[in-house]
């Protein structure tokens, strides 16, 4: 159901109202997206497994205990990992890989691939 003229003009004065009063607001919410909490927990998640991975090499044959305790937090990491997995579903999981492939992060490492490409690249000509 489309939206009155005077709905649509109500909308706009509030909106003019809310970016005159909290930009910083208007920002977060224009920038966030339906996946980026659940991305942003499996990453936590990740390296909490980790965490607990190292905690368990770490202590078993010294500590037992801590070893288990290092197991268990593991296990709680990846309840997590697979929990929020399912929230993102099959169409957030495609957005996430897709940026990834199209080079989210390729600028982070300088490219080595370019520069062992250019580097060992011989000339056919």
């Amino acid at each position: 159901m489309p939206l009155s003229e005077e709905e649509q003009r109500i909308l706009k004065e509030i909106e003019a109202n809310l970016t005159a009063t909290d930009p910083a607001l208007v920002q977060q919410v224009s920038e966030t997206t339906l996946y980026r909490h659940a991305t942003r927990a499996i990453k936590w998640s990740v390296l909490g497994f980790l965490v607990g991975l190292a905690v368990m090499v770490i202590s078993f044959t010294s500590a037992t205990v801590v070893a288990v305790l290092g197991f268990l937090i593991m296990l709680l990491c990846t309840l997590v990992i697979e929990r929020n997995a399912r929230k993102i579903g099959r169409a957030g999981m495609q957005n996430l890989t897709g940026s990834l492939r199209n080079g989210a992060f390729k600028g982070i490492l300088g490219e080595p691939g370019r520069k062992f490409r250019d580097r060992w690249h011989r000339g056919d000509s």
